[in-house]
């Protein structure tokens, strides 16, 4: 992380922030001669997000020391970024943070996971879908009398400082990775896109990947895209892969200027699916029965991606991430395996706690009258 820190923070702060981030395990699973599960889920919130919002709370932590106005932290979350922001600045003075999420369409770990902090975590539950939450918190960030008034920053993605250490992940799974003179595949649940542009910054910093795959749901604008070179934003569709329901990926962009728009470049390393829920369910029911695995269902997605791509290129390896406990997902797994899963501790306290949102409409009224509240 030094080089996109530089001096910003000392180095000895910079690692006991990093050191407090990365404070749990990273294990990487086979579950068949080719493909390796990356578990991404053992943090506090149970999901991937956990590593961005934990750095980039700290670091915001350790800024707001030195700054004399509260600090707003305003985001969006199709599940588990929320929850993962909450987590991170839960009880860090001079931090308030907001949160908005599209009613209905989080699940009910998730939302419990946002909605039951309390003190400085504010959730907003939005008449609509992700995209809708994220186009309100742009319109603030493009809002110049509002800007005046308050310290506003973000914790979505549009932050570079969330998801710049995600690349640690990719890291982590090439140090456990055995055949290092046969470099991996790695399918990545991918949505709002942030989670892949870190791993393509990572290889273009040098980490040894032979090959990306962005795997998507039905929400299939880059998959598109990669087959039309046509870019053509969609309205999200719901999926049993909540997280991934983005019709306009806002870090796509991004990945376009590491590759500095050249289609051929970005094409020869990067590969994209588009999974069906039928699909998604048939992977969780198929690997659970052959493996005794349990995938979520974004897991299940990257891995029926990277299934995809092995079969159309013999001989290669590979890893998908699994960004996200099972657990976070209880109805929809009950409901694809007919039986309820066994709630870890964590989860069981979380159903003792009421639920403490406000509900507004997509309206950019409403979302600046609740920052200036």
């Amino acid at each position: 992380m030094q080089p996109y820190v530089g001096d910003s923070i000392p180095s000895k702060d910079l690692m006991d922030i990093i050191s407090k981030t990365i404070a749990f395990d990273f294990p990487l699973i086979q579950l068949n001669e080719n493909i390796f599960s990356l578990e991404l889920f053992h943090g506090p919130t149970m999901a991937f997000k956990d590593v961005g919002a934990g750095f980039m709370s700290r670091c915001m932590g350790h800024f707001a020391k030195t700054i004399d106005k509260e600090i707003t932290v305003l985001v969006a979350t199709s599940g588990d970024t929320g929850g993962a922001v909450a987590a991170g600045f839960a009880g860090i003075e001079g931090v308030r943070v907001i949160i908005l999420y599209p009613s209905g369409k989080v699940s009910n770990v998730q939302e419990l996971q946002l909605t039951t902090w309390g003190e400085n975590i504010h959730a907003y539950e939005v008449d609509g879908n992700f995209d809708d939450c994220q186009a309100m918190v742009k319109n603030a960030f493009a809002d110049t009398e509002l800007q005046d008034k308050m310290f506003l920053t973000s914790a979505n993605s549009i932050n570079v400082a969330r998801w710049l250490p995600q690349q640690f992940y990719y890291f982590f799974a090439w140090q456990q990775w055995k055949e290092k003179n046969n470099r991996p595949v790695i399918s990545v649940p991918s949505g709002n896109f942030g989670n892949i542009c870190a791993g393509l910054l990572a290889m273009k910093s040098g980490l040894p990947v032979k090959h990306f795959v962005a795997a998507c749901n039905i929400n299939k604008v880059v998959p598109d895209y990669l087959q039309t070179k046509n870019y053509s934003p969609q309205k999200a569709k719901a999926t049993l892969s909540n997280a991934m329901d983005v019709g306009d990926p806002s870090n796509f962009v991004r990945i376009l200027e590491i590759f500095e728009h050249q289609f051929d470049g970005l094409k020869n390393v990067m590969s994209s699916y588009s999974i069906t829920d039928e699909e998604t369910i048939s992977t969780i029911k198929n690997i659970k029965n052959k493996y005794a695995y349990l995938l979520d269902p974004h897991g299940a997605v990257g891995y029926a991606a990277i299934e995809k791509y092995i079969n159309e290129n013999p001989g290669q390896k590979g890893i998908f991430l699994e960004t996200a406990h099972p657990v976070k997902f209880d109805n929809t797994m009950e409901n694809i395996l007919g039986s309820p899963l066994t709630l870890p501790p964590i989860i069981q306290a979380l159903y003792k706690k009421t639920k403490n949102s406000s509900k507004i409409d997509t309206g950019y009224d409403s979302l600046r009258t609740a920052l200036l509240k």
